[in-house]
């Protein structure tokens, strides 16, 4: 857990987001059960996350645009390095950012990332906006998870032997950022290909 570790930049990272969402809009995606996703998405990357009747997993090219993804941008992957670097993982460069945005009552149940080529690297997870409660489980889904308030700047990083951990988002509760407005923003970093 890194406190504030994203603070000082985070204006321009938001500004970076409506960018990327302007070539790759925000979507609420669907699960392969047909359950419609109450967080909007979207991605930026070599490979964007995706979900739909099909299944779960990355892709080359955004399914809604029929284009490419936009890249990562400069400022972006240096976060993440260095909040990797931070954390013990020196080295990682991600491929794939998948961009969440949250509105008051959205949640993200108890789930693994588990669809990425690379086990090994790391997952950064960077919180901007609306303060958030982050759950934290363990190898099962049945597993209790420990509640992480974090602050927009906060990052979260994971691996190793928790790389495969449950984790999730409870219902963000409202609210009104200066910086966001009535919405999260969280940034995850992944090494997918």
């Amino acid at each position: 857990m890194l406190r504030g570790f994203a603070r000082h930049g985070a204006g321009a990272l938001v500004e970076a987001v409506t960018e990327i969402a302007a070539a790759a809009p925000f979507r609420n995606m669907v699960t392969p059960g047909g359950f419609r996703m109450s967080v909007a998405m979207t991605n930026c990357g070599r490979a964007g996350w995706v979900t739909d009747r099909k299944g779960y997993r990355y892709e080359l090219v955004d399914p809604m645009t029929r284009r490419a993804w936009p890249p990562i941008p400069r400022s972006f992957r240096d976060l993440a390095a260095g909040g990797a670097d931070a954390a013990g993982f020196a080295g990682f460069e991600p491929d794939a950012c998948l961009i969440n945005r949250y509105e008051p009552g959205t949640r993200l149940s108890l789930h693994r990332d588990e669809n990425e080529r690379d086990l090994t690297a790391p997952i950064v997870s960077v919180s901007l906006g609306l303060p958030a409660v982050f759950l934290f489980g363990g190898d099962s889904r049945g597993d209790r998870p420990r509640r992480i308030a974090l602050e927009s700047g906060d990052v979260v990083v994971w691996g190793g032997p928790d790389r495969l951990v449950y984790h999730g988002v409870a219902p963000l509760a409202e609210g009104n950022d200066p910086l966001t407005g009535q919405c999260r923003i969280n940034l995850t970093f992944r090494k997918a290909l």
